[in-house]
């Protein structure tokens, strides 16, 4: 299992680079000029976007400096330990939803210090791939379209992220033991 899992990890990313383009092709667009195109509409909406990121990169920065999120990391680590929950992973639980940029530093942090191929290196890379970071999607995107009433989408796309923390931690257990 894990060597075909290995195998077409290897292979999704240059599969996908060359068939999308391909297939765009045999349909008969102007691939180039198609890419173009919605390069020029991307970077128009990250203009708009850049308000909502900066309010929302403020808001972390003033979460992890007030001491909040070792506060929080450190009532939490008790009780997700007795899940399985490797307490290093914690933080990085809390993070991700929050910051893409930090949850990728964390990461980064974890498997220098306990090595890629630990369990908890493995399931914090897990982490960081199953899961997106919700409140910087929700606000980015429903603010640059101006809706205001988030919270049943925020309620939800929580509930994925708690879906995706469990998932990868029972996975991971499973998997690497």
């Amino acid at each position: 299992m894990s060597g075909l899992v290995d195998t077409l990890s290897m292979l999704a990313i240059p599969v996908l680079l060359g068939v999308i383009p391909l297939y765009g092709w045999v349909r008969g667009l102007n691939v180039y000029e198609t890419f173009v195109e919605g390069a020029e509409e991307g970077f128009k909406m990250a203009l708009l976007m850049l308000p909502y990121i900066v309010g929302i990169l403020v808001a972390l920065s003033i979460f992890e400096e007030s001491g909040a999120m070792s506060a929080v990391t450190h009532a939490l680590s008790v009780p997700l330990g007795w899940i399985g929950v490797p307490p290093p992973v914690v933080p990085l639980m809390l993070v991700r939803p929050l910051s893409g940029g930090a949850a990728l530093g964390m990461t980064a942090d974890i498997l220098h210090r306990y090595g890629p191929d630990s369990l908890v290196g493995r399931i914090a890379s897990t982490l960081q791939s199953s899961t997106d970071t919700t409140f910087y999607v929700v606000t980015l995107y429903f603010g640059s379209v101006g809706i205001r009433r988030i919270r049943h989408a925020l309620v939800v796309a929580l509930v994925g992220d708690l879906a995706g923390f469990v998932a990868v931690v029972l996975l991971g257990r499973a998997l690497w033991g």
